[in-house]
């Protein structure tokens, strides 16, 4: 993944990336494009598939997140609010608010989502 030129840049190529099911929510799937394990001193970035007609239930998270959206048009609620997006549209979600994620279309949604680094507490909102 180095590159012998700079012992601290990574290249890592999409098919090294390995996709998982979220325990929490049935039909979203993750990646980790790079993270600490990589040598990313600072943040993990994440490549997130949310399935057609899938939802993530409200939770919270002990730290910030900042998405990109890649594909795909779905709800994101922040808060109290509820946000359609579609490829382009970039989001910031604090540390402790309540989010949720709602794709009604019939196409696959896709986003890269950045968190600092370290321990991230995950709490479902009942």
């Amino acid at each position: 993944m180095s590159d012998a030129g700079d012992p601290d840049s990574v290249v890592k190529h999409g098919d090294e990336v390995s996709y998982e099911p979220v325990e929490a929510a049935e039909g979203l799937s993750k990646g980790v494009l790079l993270d600490e394990s990589d040598g990313a001193p600072n943040f993990a970035m994440r490549r997130f598939e949310l399935a057609p007609g899938a939802e993530v239930p409200r939770h919270t998270n002990a730290v910030e997140h900042e998405q990109y959206v890649l594909a795909g048009e779905y709800v994101v609620g922040i808060g109290e609010e509820e946000h359609a997006v579609s490829p382009g549209d970039a989001l910031l979600i604090p540390a402790g608010v309540e989010h949720w994620y709602r794709n009604e279309g019939d196409e696959p949604g896709a986003f890269i989502c950045a968190v600092p680094n370290g321990d991230d507490s995950i709490e479902l909102v009942e």
